[in-house]
Protein backbone atom coordinates (compact mmCIF):
# COMPACT_ATOMS: atom_id res chain seq x y z
CA UNK A 1 0.00 0.00 0.00
CA UNK A 2 1.23 3.24 -1.01
CA UNK A 3 1.26 5.87 1.92
CA UNK A 4 1.39 10.14 1.87
CA UNK A 5 3.36 11.83 4.41
CA UNK A 6 2.67 15.01 4.67
CA UNK A 7 5.22 17.09 7.21
CA UNK A 8 8.12 14.91 6.64
CA UNK A 9 10.41 17.00 8.01
CA UNK A 10 8.95 17.81 11.55
CA UNK A 11 9.50 15.90 14.52
CA UNK A 12 7.28 13.14 13.79
CA UNK A 13 7.96 12.88 10.26
CA UNK A 14 11.36 12.82 10.53
CA UNK A 15 10.77 9.94 12.76
CA UNK A 16 8.68 8.39 10.57
CA UNK A 17 11.37 8.63 7.90
CA UNK A 18 13.56 6.60 10.48
CA UNK A 19 11.45 3.85 10.74
CA UNK A 20 11.07 3.45 6.89
CA UNK A 21 14.54 3.45 6.40
CA UNK A 22 15.13 1.26 9.30
CA UNK A 23 12.28 -1.27 8.37
CA UNK A 24 12.83 -0.80 4.42
CA UNK A 25 9.28 0.32 4.08
CA UNK A 26 8.27 0.67 0.29
CA UNK A 27 5.39 2.81 -1.23
CA UNK A 28 5.89 5.39 1.52
CA UNK A 29 6.00 9.06 -0.37
CA UNK A 30 7.45 11.19 2.56
CA UNK A 31 6.71 15.24 1.40
CA UNK A 32 6.74 18.56 2.97
CA UNK A 33 7.60 22.08 2.17
CA UNK A 34 8.22 23.03 -1.21
CA UNK A 35 7.69 19.91 -2.64
CA UNK A 36 3.92 19.68 -1.29
CA UNK A 37 1.55 22.72 0.00
CA UNK A 38 -1.04 20.59 2.20
CA UNK A 39 -3.53 23.72 1.41
CA UNK A 40 -3.60 23.07 -2.47
CA UNK A 41 -6.19 20.38 -2.51
CA UNK A 42 -5.56 20.24 -6.45
CA UNK A 43 -1.71 19.66 -6.18
CA UNK A 44 -2.93 16.91 -3.23
CA UNK A 45 -5.01 15.27 -5.49
CA UNK A 46 -2.27 14.94 -8.09
CA UNK A 47 0.12 13.41 -6.00
CA UNK A 48 -2.33 11.33 -4.84
CA UNK A 49 -4.05 9.76 -8.25
CA UNK A 50 -0.09 9.60 -9.75
CA UNK A 51 1.64 7.66 -7.09
CA UNK A 52 -1.25 5.50 -6.18
CA UNK A 53 -1.74 6.65 -3.01
CA UNK A 54 -3.92 3.92 -0.22
CA UNK A 55 -3.45 6.15 3.04
CA UNK A 56 -3.00 9.74 3.95
CA UNK A 57 -1.18 10.85 7.10
CA UNK A 58 -0.84 14.44 7.72
CA UNK A 59 1.77 15.28 10.23
CA UNK A 60 1.79 18.70 8.83
CA UNK A 61 1.17 21.45 11.23
CA UNK A 62 1.78 25.45 12.46
CA UNK A 63 2.85 24.55 16.27
CA UNK A 64 4.06 27.63 17.27
CA UNK A 65 1.80 27.61 20.01
CA UNK A 66 2.53 31.71 21.29
CA UNK A 67 3.33 32.80 17.64
CA UNK A 68 0.16 31.60 16.41
CA UNK A 69 -1.73 34.45 18.51
CA UNK A 70 -0.08 36.99 15.63
CA UNK A 71 0.03 34.95 13.33
CA UNK A 72 -3.83 34.03 12.90
CA UNK A 73 -4.08 33.62 8.78
CA UNK A 74 -1.21 31.22 8.88
CA UNK A 75 -1.91 29.02 11.48
CA UNK A 76 -5.43 28.85 10.45
CA UNK A 77 -4.18 28.18 6.89
CA UNK A 78 -2.22 25.49 7.62
CA UNK A 79 -4.25 23.23 10.69
CA UNK A 80 -7.61 24.26 9.44
CA UNK A 81 -7.71 24.58 5.88
CA UNK A 82 -4.51 22.59 5.32
CA UNK A 83 -6.22 19.91 7.34
CA UNK A 84 -9.94 20.50 4.87
CA UNK A 85 -7.85 20.13 1.75
CA UNK A 86 -6.22 16.91 2.41
CA UNK A 87 -10.11 15.26 3.59
CA UNK A 88 -10.93 16.64 0.61
CA UNK A 89 -8.97 15.05 -1.67
CA UNK A 90 -9.43 11.94 1.00
CA UNK A 91 -13.09 11.96 0.24
CA UNK A 92 -12.72 12.33 -3.59
CA UNK A 93 -10.06 9.47 -4.14
CA UNK A 94 -12.12 7.02 -1.54
CA UNK A 95 -8.70 6.48 0.93
CA UNK A 96 -8.21 6.80 4.39
CA UNK A 97 -6.98 10.18 6.37
CA UNK A 98 -4.62 9.56 9.57
CA UNK A 99 -4.17 12.92 11.31
CA UNK A 100 -2.70 14.24 14.60
CA UNK A 101 -4.40 16.45 16.50
CA UNK A 102 -3.23 18.50 19.98
CA UNK A 103 -4.25 18.35 23.54
CA UNK A 104 -4.77 21.90 22.79
CA UNK A 105 -8.16 21.24 22.32
CA UNK A 106 -9.61 20.77 25.63
CA UNK A 107 -8.93 24.05 27.98
CA UNK A 108 -6.93 22.13 30.51
CA UNK A 109 -9.72 22.32 33.28
CA UNK A 110 -10.43 18.81 34.16
CA UNK A 111 -9.80 16.68 36.94
CA UNK A 112 -8.98 14.12 34.99
CA UNK A 113 -7.37 12.41 32.28
CA UNK A 114 -9.01 13.66 28.87
CA UNK A 115 -11.22 10.80 26.77
CA UNK A 116 -11.89 11.60 23.22
CA UNK A 117 -16.00 12.56 23.58
CA UNK A 118 -14.91 15.16 25.84
CA UNK A 119 -16.16 18.62 24.97
CA UNK A 120 -13.93 20.82 23.05
CA UNK A 121 -12.64 24.17 23.99
CA UNK A 122 -9.79 24.96 22.37
CA UNK A 123 -6.80 27.30 24.14
CA UNK A 124 -5.81 29.59 21.75
CA UNK A 125 -5.02 30.44 18.51
CA UNK A 126 -3.24 27.30 18.09
CA UNK A 127 -5.87 25.35 19.49
CA UNK A 128 -8.93 26.78 18.00
CA UNK A 129 -7.01 26.24 14.55
CA UNK A 130 -6.57 22.52 15.08
CA UNK A 131 -9.79 21.97 16.93
CA UNK A 132 -11.78 23.73 13.22
CA UNK A 133 -9.12 21.40 11.34
CA UNK A 134 -10.42 18.02 13.25
CA UNK A 135 -14.29 19.18 12.40
CA UNK A 136 -13.32 20.11 8.70
CA UNK A 137 -11.76 16.68 8.69
CA UNK A 138 -15.45 14.99 10.18
CA UNK A 139 -17.82 17.09 8.08
CA UNK A 140 -16.14 15.89 4.30
CA UNK A 141 -17.24 12.75 5.34
CA UNK A 142 -13.86 10.86 4.31
CA UNK A 143 -13.04 7.97 5.89
CA UNK A 144 -10.74 9.05 9.00
CA UNK A 145 -8.98 8.57 11.88
CA UNK A 146 -7.51 11.22 14.23
CA UNK A 147 -4.76 10.70 16.71
CA UNK A 148 -4.47 13.70 19.78
CA UNK A 149 -1.13 13.84 21.34
CA UNK A 150 0.93 16.06 24.18
CA UNK A 151 4.17 17.52 24.77
CA UNK A 152 5.77 16.23 22.16
CA UNK A 153 9.37 15.86 21.56
CA UNK A 154 12.31 14.56 19.51
CA UNK A 155 15.75 14.96 18.69
CA UNK A 156 14.11 17.26 15.55
CA UNK A 157 13.16 20.39 15.31
CA UNK A 158 12.80 23.12 18.55
CA UNK A 159 10.70 21.16 21.39
CA UNK A 160 10.95 21.36 25.29
CA UNK A 161 13.62 18.90 26.11
CA UNK A 162 16.18 20.75 23.41
CA UNK A 163 15.48 23.93 25.02
CA UNK A 164 16.41 21.94 28.67
CA UNK A 165 19.54 20.66 27.31
CA UNK A 166 20.89 24.04 25.69
CA UNK A 167 19.47 25.88 28.93
CA UNK A 168 21.43 23.13 31.33
CA UNK A 169 24.33 23.83 29.53
CA UNK A 170 24.25 27.34 29.75
CA UNK A 171 22.89 28.64 33.08
CA UNK A 172 23.60 27.62 37.02
CA UNK A 173 19.81 27.33 37.11
CA UNK A 174 16.48 27.73 35.51
CA UNK A 175 12.65 28.33 36.44
CA UNK A 176 9.59 26.19 35.43
CA UNK A 177 5.99 25.92 35.92
CA UNK A 178 4.73 22.98 38.55
CA UNK A 179 1.16 23.77 38.06
CA UNK A 180 0.74 22.53 34.52
CA UNK A 181 0.15 19.15 34.35
CA UNK A 182 0.69 16.72 31.50
CA UNK A 183 2.30 14.08 29.91
CA UNK A 184 5.63 14.17 27.38
CA UNK A 185 5.44 12.25 24.44
CA UNK A 186 8.55 11.01 22.53
CA UNK A 187 7.88 11.31 18.41
CA UNK A 188 9.85 7.89 17.81
CA UNK A 189 6.61 6.59 19.79
CA UNK A 190 3.99 7.99 18.09
CA UNK A 191 5.61 7.20 15.20
CA UNK A 192 5.60 3.64 16.21
CA UNK A 193 1.87 3.41 16.73
CA UNK A 194 1.03 5.23 14.08
CA UNK A 195 2.71 2.78 12.06
CA UNK A 196 0.95 -0.19 13.69
CA UNK A 197 -2.50 1.37 13.23
CA UNK A 198 -1.57 1.72 9.77
CA UNK A 199 -0.58 -2.03 9.58
CA UNK A 200 -3.71 -2.57 11.00
CA UNK A 201 -5.71 -0.76 8.88
CA UNK A 202 -8.18 -1.52 5.87
CA UNK A 203 -8.29 0.54 3.27
CA UNK A 204 -11.97 -0.74 2.54
CA UNK A 205 -13.30 0.32 5.96
CA UNK A 206 -14.86 3.53 6.32
CA UNK A 207 -12.68 4.71 9.66
CA UNK A 208 -14.70 7.79 11.41
CA UNK A 209 -12.79 7.87 14.80
CA UNK A 210 -10.52 9.72 17.24
CA UNK A 211 -8.03 8.54 19.64
CA UNK A 212 -5.71 9.84 22.02
CA UNK A 213 -1.85 9.02 22.23
CA UNK A 214 1.08 10.07 24.80
CA UNK A 215 3.17 8.41 26.32
CA UNK A 216 2.30 6.79 30.15
CA UNK A 217 2.63 8.63 33.24
CA UNK A 218 1.90 12.11 34.59
CA UNK A 219 3.91 14.85 35.76
CA UNK A 220 4.62 18.40 35.59
CA UNK A 221 6.89 20.94 33.18
CA UNK A 222 9.26 21.34 36.72
CA UNK A 223 9.56 17.54 37.00
CA UNK A 224 9.92 17.17 33.04
CA UNK A 225 12.79 19.54 33.37
CA UNK A 226 14.15 17.96 36.75
CA UNK A 227 14.52 14.54 34.71
CA UNK A 228 15.83 16.22 31.72
CA UNK A 229 18.72 17.53 33.73
CA UNK A 230 19.55 14.36 35.41
CA UNK A 231 19.39 12.09 32.71
CA UNK A 232 21.82 14.65 30.51
CA UNK A 233 24.64 14.68 33.97
CA UNK A 234 23.61 18.06 34.01
CA UNK A 235 24.14 20.44 37.07
CA UNK A 236 21.91 23.47 36.22
CA UNK A 237 19.27 23.80 38.75
CA UNK A 238 15.94 23.55 38.59
CA UNK A 239 13.58 26.24 40.76
CA UNK A 240 9.67 25.55 41.01
CA UNK A 241 7.52 28.82 39.93
CA UNK A 242 4.06 29.19 39.36
CA UNK A 243 2.33 29.85 35.59
CA UNK A 244 1.52 33.70 36.85
CA UNK A 245 5.75 33.92 37.15
CA UNK A 246 6.14 32.99 33.66
CA UNK A 247 3.37 35.01 31.33
CA UNK A 248 2.56 33.42 27.83
CA UNK A 249 0.81 35.09 25.28
CA UNK A 250 -1.29 31.62 25.74
CA UNK A 251 -2.62 30.52 29.05
CA UNK A 252 -1.77 26.60 28.99
CA UNK A 253 -3.87 24.51 29.82
CA UNK A 254 -2.87 23.85 33.63
CA UNK A 255 -3.91 19.68 33.02
CA UNK A 256 -3.95 18.22 29.77
CA UNK A 257 -3.69 14.45 30.78
CA UNK A 258 -4.70 12.60 27.77
CA UNK A 259 -6.78 8.96 28.55
CA UNK A 260 -4.93 6.19 25.99
CA UNK A 261 -7.92 3.23 26.78
CA UNK A 262 -9.85 3.56 23.47
CA UNK A 263 -6.50 3.77 21.41
CA UNK A 264 -5.04 0.69 23.55
CA UNK A 265 -8.17 -0.95 22.96
CA UNK A 266 -8.80 -0.55 19.38
CA UNK A 267 -4.93 -1.19 17.85
CA UNK A 268 -3.64 -3.58 20.27
CA UNK A 269 -1.03 -1.10 21.96
CA UNK A 270 1.77 -1.30 24.59
CA UNK A 271 2.55 1.90 25.43
CA UNK A 272 6.11 3.26 26.96
CA UNK A 273 6.58 5.22 30.05
CA UNK A 274 7.11 8.49 29.60
CA UNK A 275 11.04 8.47 31.53
CA UNK A 276 11.66 5.38 30.02
CA UNK A 277 11.34 7.12 26.26
CA UNK A 278 13.31 10.32 27.52
CA UNK A 279 16.33 8.14 28.65
CA UNK A 280 15.92 6.24 25.28
CA UNK A 281 15.85 9.44 23.45
CA UNK A 282 18.66 11.16 24.97
CA UNK A 283 20.84 8.03 24.25
CA UNK A 284 19.78 8.09 21.05
CA UNK A 285 20.61 11.37 20.69
CA UNK A 286 23.77 11.40 22.52
CA UNK A 287 22.58 13.93 25.50
CA UNK A 288 22.44 11.22 28.44
CA UNK A 289 25.38 10.76 30.89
Amino acid sequence: MNILITGSRGQLGSELQKIQKMQHREGWLLMDLPELDITDARAVEVVCRERQIGVIVNCAAYTAVDKAEGDVDAAFRVNRDGAAALASVAKVTDVPLLHVSTDYVFDGSSNRPYREDDPAIPCGVYGQSKWEGEEAIRSSGCSHLIVRTSWLYSAHGQNFVKTMLRLGRERESISVVFDQTGTPTWAADLAGAIVSMLDRCDPARHYADTFHYSNEGVCSWYDFAREIMDAAGLSCRVLPIESYEYPTPVTRPPYSVLNKRKIKDAWGLEIPYWRESLLKMLREAGGSS
